[in-house]
């Protein structure tokens, strides 16, 4: 664990099952500041975003994320916004927790939109996904520099994250990234002119045929002097971990959706067409 859990200011449940045929929404909440809206309750897959009604999380604000995707059933995830974390005046941090399982043949595309820590704060999530071995999972997980163009380049005083993928019981990965000033180095320094950095997971059978293609682009890609973004692919035991990074937001965003062309044929339709 990262922290001493508190109890927590937002809370969010998603319950998806397949029914008659179809992804359905079976049970939806979500307790301020957090908002929960699907858009596609009902299809082949369905569709929901998370809100809040405060614009960005405060110093000591804890939310609990959970989602569940029944056996056959397919969802996407994402949020209308970028995490905005504001500053820590009282050292509190600002804490999520994400716990997602998969069922049998499920299938998930979860997709927020990057954190943006502004100057001063402290930001913890932890993350954890349980999953059949026939499920499929696409994870998306990325950060930003904060608001470099007020000169506020990586100056949050503390940013962690750790991910876990279960699959039948069993951890098959672990992931953590712990940003804060060193004592002669300040994250800026270590960062240089990246601005964004982006983490992509995908993992179970459903993704055999993306995980291959992928990887064979990303392996004779040319890592061009100079270039908006940098890949790096390593491969996971049934799947595969991919990183961007990038000196604009922009451009992470865009090789985000280039890596993720595939979606539409799990989802019905592109979820990042008119969002990125």
């Amino acid at each position: 664990m990262l922290w001493e859990t508190r109890n927590p200011a937002g809370r969010l449940e998603l319950d998806v099952q397949q029914v008659s045929g179809s992804s359905a929404v079976v049970q939806a909440s979500a307790t301020s500041p957090l908002k929960l809206l699907t858009p596609r309750p009902r299809g082949r897959s369905v569709w929901a975003y998370v809100s809040s009604y405060g614009g960005g999380m405060v110093s000591g604000d804890e939310h609990h994320l959970d989602l569940t995707i029944g056996a056959g059933a397919s969802a996407f995830f994402g949020t209308q916004s970028s995490t905005k974390v504001y500053r820590s005046p009282v050292g509190l941090p600002c804490l999520q927790r994400t716990r997602a399982i998969l069922k049998e043949d499920s299938f998930l595309a979860w997709i927020p939109d990057p954190v943006q820590a502004f100057a001063g704060a402290r930001y913890r999530q932890q993350q954890e996904i349980r999953m059949a071995a026939s499920a499929g999972l696409v994870w998306v997980d990325g950060f930003t520099a904060g608001r470099s163009e007020r000169g506020e380049h990586w100056q949050f005083e503390e940013y962690r994250t750790r991910t876990e993928l279960w699959v039948e019981g069993s951890r098959r990965w672990l992931d953590s990234v712990v940003l804060q000033d060193g004592p002669e180095i300040p994250i800026g320094v270590r960062m240089g002119s990246c601005q964004a950095m982006t983490l992509i997971v995908l993992w179970g059978p459903p993704l055999a045929t993306a995980v291959q293609a992928l990887s064979e682009t990303i392996q004779t890609r040319p890592a061009g002097r100079g270039a908006a973004t940098r890949l790096s692919a390593s491969p996971l035991a049934g799947g595969l971990l991919i990183r961007v990074a990038g000196t604009t937001v922009e451009a992470v965003r865009r090789q985000t959706a280039e890596c993720l062309a595939f979606l539409p044929a799990f989802l019905g339709d592109d979820p990042l067409a008119r969002k990125w």
